[in-house]
């Protein structure tokens, strides 16, 4: 007898799609609440741009500027004004390449139909299945047309996904900005929400949209879940392909404006960051949006999606598959389904238990996010892994079929999960100006930016031990337990609460937008202050949410690997073989390769943007001295055309580089390219984004001045703080444009793979056929 879930199918169809319009629910209602803090000019002092709202983190408090006699409607009018201007461009932008990757798309698209098509001369006729060749099951045919839906369908939502997170920032940045005129707990509460409005909306459409998607598909392939699935990963694929030129391009656009107004503007100038006397300081802002939040929320989409589709492709082959189990194959949904409603009961604690009442709860309130999702997920995966699985089953181990128990399982998504916590506080170590490496970092600057350059790099390379190892025992673990699915599950665990990490992630540029606002606007000094706070904490969270997304680009790119040599009919990788060795040195060249391509399209956009803030500060009469007004528009349009052309080559790179070895040189060496991309790239990847977090915070250290350590370091403009200016400036390509887009590469040449694995196992190796 078949032993099958405890949960009944219906009660699986019916769960997760509810739990998934619950996170939509739940996300329109945080909107809904953001939005009720008003940014217009005409609402009058005693509304204080949040309507008639009562209570506890609470409407009806004075405001700064009645104490200090400033005009209440011309600083709404004005925040108006620039937020106004940061949306439409980072709108204008956003559409600007979404046309360059829609027709990347289509053509991409009619890629994977001719390839997958052609694997059986693109016949209709139904075939014997891969690994039961008494059955039949689709023709290569479907799978190409299914595997074409799926990318674009995951194409589109990650692109979505990107766009409405860059809406709601722009849309929380000014409100985020006025409620700091009442305290840094109002403006904490806002940019909060507005972040969990993100969360909530990525994970539960991602998640809708794939539930959807499999049982569409299902009409079709009905008893043929090989099939189904294998179709299913053109779904990640999708998710991916969009947040590498969402990640690439947004991350050129926003360090050239980064590094255009901090060099001009802090060395040459001594001008404050974010004054608007600095022409690049609206692209600057605009930058934030579309890279930090429309590159960060296509990047964890894609993890998401290739996580799922690892998982499942696994699953379809063992026991869940052959016996038809649908709860128990749906069990990585239902561990995104109770993802979603774990994370809406911790946003609770943050908004609703408690309340934010000084600078110094802060960033405690936003790692409580992570401590409290985590703790609760664990007894939500136990009744997840209770309810959704057999007491004991059986997973496709490289040609046999490996007995594993529910509660082993429980135990590999649980290390994935914990293992995501380790990752986000070693990285909130490392980054933290609360703690002594960022401080030592800050007090290199004494003698120069040289020094500092050598304390922050050294930081960085110590920073990936402890991620390594932790990534490295969720591996042993969760392998040793359920094989290949066992990490696929232990990805999805880290990402289960992906929900809250893009609430606390989204959370750091909208309060770094409302500091931006307040300088421009002219607001005063005390609620830069706040604002400077908020900023301070948000760039822990965002180095966070990095080292959240490369620990779990790791796992799934591992899980991927394994899926591809299982559907590729690879049972063993040989090092010691010239084919896969060749794979392996070239496969760990790439991630260098591909950093030098993105820095120095970030080196050569600053170039651009530097040039132009000089002509304008020399050329236009009265700029320095507040009388007239910058030219953004053409300091926007400089980013953004530099950020078009230089994203195309890095994503060439990565989009082309499975196609050509798997066609030319074989599985066996596209193996060894991706176990070496991996391999180096996660490390690259997190020493980067450890290192440019780390010199941003030991600059805002030093420009906070809270300790008298920091105040023998400063004022802003000493010599030790254009040292610190100097190391940002060049950390700020590694941590948000290198260093978060590896992740990207390392998984989408993994699940790229996947997808073309029947076409490389048919057709590939032209070269070494013939030699």
């Amino acid at each position: 007898m078949v032993a099958l879930a405890f949960l009944p199918e219906l009660w699986t169809e019916i769960l997760i799609p509810v739990c998934a319009v619950v996170g939509i629910v739940f996300s329109l209602f945080q909107w809904f609440i953001v939005s009720r803090f008003r940014v217009s000019a005409d609402q009058g002092a005693s509304s204080h741009c949040g309507g008639a709202i009562n209570g506890k983190n609470g409407y009806g408090d004075y405001l700064i500027e009645e104490e200090e006699g400033v005009n209440d409607q011309s600083v709404v009018a004005k925040c108006a004004e620039i937020q106004t201007a940061i949306s439409e461009g980072a709108t204008s932008f956003l559409f600007t390449e979404y046309r360059y990757v829609g027709v990347f798309m289509v053509i991409f698209a009619a890629i994977i139909f001719v390839f997958l098509g052609s694997v059986e001369g693109f016949s209709t006729e139904n075939k014997p299945c891969t690994y039961d060749d008494t059955k039949t099951c689709k023709p290569a045919l479907a799978t190409a047309a299914f595997s074409t839906i799926a990318f674009i369908l995951g194409a589109v939502t990650s692109v979505l996904s990107g766009f409405l997170g860059m809406k709601i920032a722009t849309y929380a940045n000014a409100r985020t900005t006025l409620e700091a005129r009442k305290g840094v707990g109002k403006a904490f509460i806002v940019a909060f929400r507005s972040g969990a409005v993100m969360g909530f909306l990525l994970a539960a459409s991602g998640l809708l949209v794939l539930y959807i998607t499999i049982n569409v598909f299902k009409i079709y392939y009905g008893e043929d879940w090989e099939g189904l699935f294998e179709a299913i990963t053109g779904y990640g694929l999708g998710g991916s392909s969009m947040a590498l030129f969402g990640r690439v391009g947004g991350g050129i656009y926003t360090k050239a404006a980064d590094v255009g107004a901090d060099l001009v503007g802090k060395i040459e100038r001594n001008i404050p960051e974010d004054d608007p006397r600095n022409p690049a300081v609206i692209a600057d802002n605009v930058g934030d949006n579309v890279g930090d939040i429309a590159g960060m929320g296509s990047d964890l989409f894609g993890s998401y999606a290739e996580a799922s589709c690892a998982a499942l492709v696994v699953a379809s082959i063992s026991s869940f598959g052959i016996n038809h189990d649908f709860t128990a194959m749906c069990y990585p949904l239902l561990i995104s389904s109770m993802g979603i409603l774990v994370c809406l009961i911790t946003t609770l604690f943050a908004t609703d238990f408690f309340e934010i009442k000084a600078v110094k709860e802060i960033e405690p309130a936003l790692k409580n996010q992570l401590i409290i999702s985590t703790v609760i997920m664990t007894v939500g995966i136990a009744i997840v892994s209770y309810v959704g699985l057999p007491s004991s089953f059986t997973i496709f181990n490289f040609g046999a079929q490996k007995v594993v128990k529910n509660w082993q399982l429980f135990l590999c998504v649980c290390v994935g999960l914990w293992a995501g916590l380790i990752i986000g506080f070693v990285t909130e170590y490392y980054t933290s100006n609360a703690y002594s490496p960022v401080q030592d970092v800050a007090d290199s600057c004494r003698t120069g930016a040289a020094t500092n350059v050598i304390f922050g790099l050294a930081l960085g390379y110590k920073s990936v031990i402890i991620p390594i190892f932790a990534i490295a025992i969720s591996i042993f673990v969760s392998f040793s337990f359920a094989a290949m699915y066992g990490v696929a599950v232990a990805a999805l665990g880290m990402l289960s609460t992906i929900a809250t990490g893009l609430a606390i992630d989204a959370y750091g540029p909208i309060s770094d937008n409302a500091g931006g606002i307040a300088e421009m606007a002219g607001m005063s000094h005390r609620i830069r202050e706040r604002t400077d706070a908020l900023d301070a904490a948000g760039n822990t969270t965002a180095a966070i949410g990095k080292g959240f997304a490369i620990g779990s680009a790791a796992l799934v790119s591992l899980a991927l690997f394994g899926a591809f040599v299982s559907r590729a009919g690879v049972h063993t990788v040989d090092v010691l073989t010239p084919k896969v060795i060749i794979g392996l040195l070239v496969g760990a060249m790439l991630p260098y390769w591909f950093s030098a391509m993105t820095m120095k399209s970030v080196g050569s956009a600053a170039l651009k943007m530097v040039e132009e803030v000089r002509r304008q500060v020399k050329t236009i009469p009265g700029l320095m001295e507040g009388t007239a007004k910058p030219d953004y528009a053409t300091s926007v349009k400089i980013s953004t055309d530099a950020s078009i052309k230089e994203m195309i080559p890095p994503g060439c790179l990565v989009m082309l580089t499975p196609l050509i070895v798997g066609f030319f040189f074989g599985v066996e060496t596209l193996s060894g390219v991706l176990a070496g991309s991996l391999v180096s790239g996660v490390q690259i990847a997190i020493s980067a984004s450890n290192t440019g977090g780390a010199w941003d915070n030991a600059k805002k250290y030093i420009e906070a001045g809270v300790s008298e350590h920091a105040k023998s370091l400063g004022p802003k403009g000493s010599e030790p703080h254009k040292a610190a200016v100097i190391g940002d400036t060049i950390g700020d390509p590694l941590k948000d444009t290198s260093g978060p887009s590896l992740n990207i590469l390392i998984k989408l040449m993994a699940v790229e793979s996947l997808v073309f694995a029947p076409f490389f196992a048919t057709h590939g190796g032209i070269l070494f056929k013939y030699l």
